[in-house]
Order: structure tokens, then sequence, then C-alpha cells
């Protein structure tokens, strides 16, 4: 069992690394500077209560449902980073490229990544003409974590896991 987690540890990190490292253009660097604030809390929560607070009734239903996956979902996420303080790539690996500012707290698993989930899941639920918009962008937000050198590929997909988990069960449990 240790070799397999060392194993999936390896790939991990060679990953990043690829991501990291061998995908850096003027272009993404850009773009997903911007794109990776999708996930952060002001955008998040401005958007879910704004949605939920002036938009028609079809779309406020998934704005209330996304502000309540956002509030649940990060309560696994401060527990994680608690239970598993996984130091940031930025931090660990040598030769990482990060940009201005780079968080220095636990990096398992990604809070922007379950935002960005908690926040779509219901409005690909809700809207699903819309899917593909959404899930493109929660996507970007988790791809942008491991391209800033924040995130390693398993903290983005525990991220998504935990955002999409609790906002399904939200949908399915909302009365």
């Amino acid at each position: 069992m240790r070799r397999l987690f060392k194993k999936l540890q390896l790939w991990d990190r060679r990953l990043f690394q690829w991501i990291n490292g061998r995908l850096h253009n003027r272009f993404f660097n850009f773009w997903l500077y911007y794109l990776t604030h999708l996930g952060g809390a002001t955008f998040t929560i401005c958007a879910c209560l704004l949605c939920w607070g002036l938009a028609p009734p079809s779309w406020s239903t998934q704005g209330a449902q996304a502000a309540v996956a956002l509030a649940v979902s990060h309560i696994p996420v401060a527990a994680a980073k608690k239970m598993y303080p996984r130091v940031r790539p930025h931090l660990a690996l040598p030769g990482t490229r990060t940009f201005r500012k780079p968080l220095v707290d636990h990096s398992f698993p990604s809070g922007h990544t379950t935002a960005a989930f908690s926040l779509a899941v219901p409005m690909m639920i809700g809207h699903p003409e819309w899917t593909a918009l959404f899930l493109a962008l929660s996507l970007v937000v988790g791809f942008s974590r491991m391209y800033l050198g924040l995130h390693y590929p398993s903290d983005v997909l525990a991220g998504a896991v935990i955002g999409t988990s609790v906002a399904t069960a939200t949908v399915a449990l909302w009365p």
C-alpha cells in the first residue's frame, strides 16, 4: 500500500511540474492569473448572493442552492487543511513558477476549485443548457491553481469532488 501511495505522489508531482513548467506562455500567464479569481471568495459569494437576490425565480433558486453549497463545502475543506497540512508546491518544489503574492497556507484541498464547483453544479443542474459554460469555467479555475504553482492535481481533484458532492447533495435535499 505504501508503494502505491508513493507512486501516486510521484505521478501527482510530475503532472504538476508538466502543467506548471512546460505549459507556460504569455497567453495563459495573462488569462489564468485573472480567471483563477472566479473561484475566490469575493467572486463566488457575490455571484451566489446576486443570483439569489436579483435574478428571475428560475435562477434565484440555484443562487440560493449555490450559496448553501458554498458555505457547507468549506467545512470539509477547512478540516482537511488542518488534518493534512500539505505544503504548497511553490514552497516544496524548487523551480515552481508562481505569480504575485502566492498563498502560503496549506495546499490540500483546493478551496478555489471547491468554490467554483459548489457554485457551478446547482447552475448546471437547474439549467442544463448552460452546463458547458459552467463546467468549462470550473475546470479552468482548477487548472489555473496548478498553472499558478499553488496546488497539486490531487488538491484540485479533491476540491472538485468536495464541491460537486456538496452541491449535488444540496440540490437533492432542497425543499
